[in-house]
């Protein structure tokens, strides 16, 4: 192999933690979710399922109800075609299966150990710990549960058959409540983390540090050697 073919090799085994593929979808993402959590605040306050609960106006998008569903069904395509090309680049490029697996319940304990301890490390942000590969793929499960009972709200009769499977109307409400406010909950932990640990959220603007295939980049890393020693 030439020098030239094995420099060649090497510049295509680098590559960026983010690739632009996925900072583009994380960000289009961001702004649906903003757009579906508010105009669904203001959907919810038009047919309370807690009493106690209300969203105030200054946070919700749309002035009056229908402005509010106008809205959520337009987050709601954003979300879907976007959720739908994150989970097909993410299971073709192999990059779930690098960033997200293994999990082990010892990997688990341990983080957890360690976060309560505060000595949970940030420095690497090419590594997820467990607890960060088990909130991506429970939000990611969420993220399905939301848009299947909005299905169901939306065309209840269309959708019959599935919405028979989560029970009555109100139950299929319930559910959807949840999982906004579990998304919610996610989102409260990733932005503080992005705020805790500045580099991480300019990497998803950058696209972090060039990582490499460590296996392939060992073999071009060789090759070269070989080439170019005299």
């Amino acid at each position: 192999m030439s020098a030239a073919a094995v420099k060649s090799q090497a510049r295509k085994q680098r590559r960026r933690l983010h690739p632009a593929a996925v900072r583009v979808m994380h960000w289009i993402n961001a702004v649906a979710i903003f757009i579906m959590i508010g105009s669904g605040w203001k959907i919810y306050n038009d047919d309370v399922i807690f009493g106690v609960l209300h969203f105030p106006d200054a946070i919700v998008i749309g002035k009056w109800a229908q402005y509010g569903l106008q809205w959520h069904f337009f987050g709601m395509w954003i979300f879907v075609l976007d959720g739908l090309a994150y989970l097909i680049y993410g299971t073709v490029s192999g990059r779930f299966w690098q960033k997200l697996f293994p999990i082990s319940p010892r990997e688990v304990v341990a983080t957890i150990g360690d976060a309560l301890r505060l000595r949970l490390a940030h420095d690497d942000l090419t590594h997820y710990n467990a607890v960060q590969k088990l909130l991506y793929l429970g939000v990611m499960a969420v993220g399905i549960l939301i848009v299947i009972t909005g299905l169901c709200l939306w065309k209840p009769i269309q959708f019959s058959e599935l919405a028979a499977l989560f029970g009555s109307f109100q139950t299929i409400r319930l559910i959807h409540f949840l999982c906004m406010a579990a998304i919610v909950l996610f989102l409260v932990v990733h932005i503080a983390l992005a705020l805790l640990v500045p580099q991480s959220l300019a990497a998803m603007f950058t696209g972090g540090p060039v990582v490499n295939n460590d296996a392939a980049a060992g073999d071009v890393a060789a090759d070269l050697e070989a080439t170019t020693s005299p």
